[in-house]
């Protein structure tokens, strides 16, 4: 913790310094856009920390309410099934890009397999009720309603999965406390699992309560440090150098998941930023912003290093981008 810290205050002072220098900003200037990094960073991080508490309550609540046995009779034995299991748990958690990895960390603790916990990773922050709730009031019973919830149901799915032929070893982090509990998909766990109060008379809530406590505490070094280089790139990276990409069918879909990527904005409000570009973008662009945003930006990537390894983080990344840009290029080609 300590040395990420200091590698993030060097990072910074690096960065301030190459900006100096590169570009010769004024004094004036660079207190303006100091300015403005310290504005959006809080815009992202008191729009992102309430989703991030309720997801490590709901995390501290599964860990004393649900027993793995009990998980290990709903999910489907059949891969693909079970990742389609995984995408439909998403309907019924609201919680967002920040709030679902918490509850994905435990949900594999209790012995989910893989494909069922990538799936509920990637379908929650986009077809959760709250974000369906939302597209409707930017959009209404429309086309892109529609397409949000199928594409975000098929590309979450799909991810899932694919990896159901990973080796759970070679994905998930093992964390000292419970890499035992997590390396496979349906072994035997210990009575650890589900906690019990250490003196027999400390309500089971309240032990939920402090779990979840612990995992907040845990994840937000992870959220603060995603939202300071979310507001970096935002600062370094002006929206209007994006825009300029979103000429094309083409290029239009990479602008708007570059800016998706860049912006992390919430998924329960991205659909009312995206109005703005509908008259600019065409259909599949602001599709791929309302789909790859949710999954895949920048303060959720770095949460994602709590639960998985490098290079399963970047198989998050890459497939749902590609999938993502498959989808709204042949939206584009429909013409819709």
């Amino acid at each position: 913790m300590k040395q990420g810290k200091l590698i993030l205050g060097l990072g910074l002072g690096l960065g301030l310094a190459l900006l100096l220098v590169i570009e010769r900003v004024s004094a004036t200037a660079l207190w303006l856009r100091a300015q403005t990094f310290v504005t959006i960073f809080l815009g992202i991080f008191v729009e992102a920390l309430p989703f991030l508490l309720a997801g490590a309550l709901i995390s501290g609540m599964l860990s004393q309410y649900v027993a793995p046995s009990w998980i290990q009779r709903l999910v489907p034995r059949q891969p693909w099934l079970a990742a389609i299991g995984g995408t439909l748990l998403g309907l019924f958690f609201p919680v967002c890009e920040c709030g679902v990895v918490p509850v994905t960390r435990r949900l594999y603790q209790k012995g989910v397999p893989l494909s069922v916990g990538v799936a509920f990773l990637l379908a929650a922050p986009v077809i959760n009720p709250i974000v369906i709730a939302s597209t409707y009031a930017a959009y209404g019973w429309g086309p892109m309603l529609w397409y949000r919830i199928g594409a975000g149901f098929v590309i979450a799915a799909a991810v899932g999965g694919l990896f159901h032929f990973a080796e759970p070893a070679t994905v998930l982090r093992k964390h000292s406390e419970h890499h035992s509990h997590h390396l496979a998909g349906f072994e035997t766990h210990t009575a650890a699992d589900v906690k019990e109060p250490a003196d027999g008379t400390t309500p089971r809530f309240w032990l939920a309560l402090s779990t979840g406590g612990d995992e907040f505490l845990e994840m937000i070094y992870y959220l603060i440090v995603g939202c300071l280089l979310a507001a970096g790139l935002q600062v370094l990276v002006p929206q209007a150098t994006l825009m300029t990409l979103g000429t094309g069918p083409f290029t239009s879909v990479l602008a708007m998941q570059a800016l998706a990527f860049v912006l992390s904005i919430c998924s329960t409000v991205d659909a009312f930023v995206s109005l703005a570009f509908v008259n600019a973008f065409a259909p599949g662009a602001i599709l791929a912003f309302l789909i790859f945003g949710p999954m895949v930006d920048l303060k959720s990537l770095w949460l994602f290093r709590q639960v998985f390894e490098k290079r399963a983080v970047a198989y998050l990344v890459i497939l749902p981008f590609l999938m993502t840009l498959l989808t709204a290029l042949l939206i584009n080609s429909w013409g819709a």
